[in-house]
C-alpha cells in the first residue's frame, strides 16, 4: 500500500519572470532545486515537480501578495497548504550567502520550523476588488495634490492681476474659477491663464474619477461589509482600508490583539525604573493605522463619549499621542469584531441608528 504520510516540504523564491523551487525531506535535507518561468506553463511544471499534495507538508512562498500571488492561487487550487514566508534574515544571508536557490531553501526550512510563516491573504473576493480600487484612487489623489501644489506655485509668480484675482480664494473655489476662466490679455497673461485653466480642468477631471471609484467601493462595502460601515464615524475609505487588511479570509488573523498589531495600534512598553508607560507602535500596516487615526480624529470632534474620554485622560496627565494610541486600540477592537461578523455572514444586517462620518 502506498504511504500517504507527508514526507516533503517545498519553498519558492518568487520574482517577476522566474520562480525557484527547493524541495526538502522531512529532516530538512535538500533533495532538489529548479527554476521555472513565472507563467501558467511554469506553474504546472513546478507543481509536477512537487508531486502529490498529500505527501507535501506545506509550500512556503515569498511574496504571496506580489510576484508570488498567481502561483499561490494555483498551488492552493491544486490542494497544497500554502504559507507566506518572510524573506531570509540578514544573519542567514551573512552565513549562507544570497541566491535564488538559497532563498527557496530558507523558505522551505521556515515551513519546517514554523518560524515566520502565516496564512496568505485570499485574493479572489471582494476585498481584492477593493484593494485595486484603493490603489487606483490613491494614485488619482496623489496626482490631484501635485496639480494643486503646481497651481499654487504658478500663481506665486503669475502677473499681478492674475495673482490678486485667484490667489486669495479657497483651494476648491480657486480651481473652479480657473477651470471656467477665459484666457485673454497679452502674450504672458493669456498663456499663464491657459496653463492654469488646463491644470484646474485636469484636477476636476481627476476628482470626478476619484469620486466614481469611491462610489464603487461604497457599493461593495454596503453589499459585503455592512458591520464595518456601522462602526461609528467609519467612512468609506477607512472601512475599505481595514477590510483589505483583513482580506477575504480574516480568520487568518488569530485575535483582535493580532489585528491591532497588524495595524500598528498595539501598545509597546516604554517603561524604565519608576516610569510605567506605553508608546505608539511605529510599525504595522500604515494605511490601516491611518484609517484608525482618521476615525479617532472624527470621534474626538463629533462623539461625546470620546470627547469626555479625552478630557478625563488629559486631566490624568496623558499626552495627545498617548490618548490617540488608546483610541486607535479601541477602534481596532471594534473593527476586528466587525470583520468577524462579516466572516460569520452578518454582512447584510440593518445599519446602526447612530452613524458618523470619517
Amino acid at each position: 500500500m502506498k504511504s500517504t504520510i507527508p514526507t516533503i516540504l517545498a519553498g519558492v523564491d518568487t520574482h517577476s519572470t522566474t520562480h525557484t523551487l527547493a524541495l526538502l525531506d522531512e529532516h530538512g535535507r535538500v533533495t532538489d532545486t529548479e527554476t521555472f518561468n513565472a507563467d501558467p506553463k511554469g506553474y504546472e511544471r513546478l507543481i509536477a515537480m512537487i508531486g502529490d499534495p498529500a505527501l507535501c507538508l506545506g509550500v512556503g512562498v515569498e511574496g504571496t501578495n506580489s510576484y508570488g500571488a498567481a502561483l499561490s492561487r494555483r498551488l492552493a487550487a491544486a490542494g497544497y497548504t500554502v504559507h507566506e514566508v518572510l524573506r531570509p534574515k540578514r544573519s542567514v544571508r551573512r552565513s549562507d550567502g544570497k541566491s535564488d536557490p538559497i532563498d527557496a531553501i530558507a523558505a522551505a526550512r521556515s515551513v519546517l520550523a514554523g518560524d515566520g510563516i502565516s496564512t496568505p491573504k485570499a485574493s479572489d473576493g471582494w476585498c481584492e476588488a477593493l484593494r485595486h480600487l484603493i490603489a487606483a484612487r490613491e494614485q488619482l489623489v496623489t496626482s490631484m495634490t501635485a496639480i494643486s501644489n503646481c497651481l499654487a506655485e504658478l500663481l506665486t509668480t503669475a502677473p499681478e492681476g492674475i495673482r490678486e484675482r485667484y490667489r486669495s480664494l479657497p483651494s476648491k473655489r480657486r480651481i473652479g474659477k480657473l477651470a471656467a476662466c477665459r484666457p485673454s490679455g497679452g502674450i504672458v497673461e493669456r498663456n499663464v491663464l491657459s496653463s492654469l485653466k488646463t491644470l484646474a480642468s485636469s484636477w476636476r477631471e481627476l476628482h470626478d474619477r476619484a469620486d466614481v471609484l469611491e462610489c464603487r467601493m461604497r457599493q461593495i462595502l454596503e453589499e459585503n461589509a455592512r458591520p464595518l460601515l456601522d462602526v461609528y464615524c467609519m467612512g468609506t475609505m477607512s472601512a475599505a482600508q481595514l477590510a483589505v487588511i483583513g482580506g477575504d479570509n480574516p480568520e487568518r488573523i488569530r485575535s483582535e490583539a493580532a489585528f491591532a498589531k497588524l495595524c500598528g495600534a498595539c501598545p509597546l512598553p516604554a517603561s524604565s525604573g519608576k516610569t510605567n508607560r506605553h508608546r505608539l507602535n511605529r510599525s504595522g500596516n500604515r494605511q490601516g493605522n491611518r484609517a484608525l487615526y482618521n476615525v479617532a480624529l472624527v470621534r474626538m470632534s463629533h462623539h461625546q463619549p470620546t470627547k469626555d474620554y479625552v478630557v478625563r485622560k488629559t486631566k490624568e496627565g496623558k499626552g495627545k499621542l498617548e490618548i490617540m494610541r488608546c483610541l486607535k486600540r479601541y477602534i481596532a477592537r471594534e473593527a476586528y469584531r466587525a470583520l468577524i461578523a462579516i466572516r460569520n455572514g452578518e454582512a447584510g444586517r440593518e445599519p446602526a441608528v447612530e452613524r458618523g462620518a470619517g
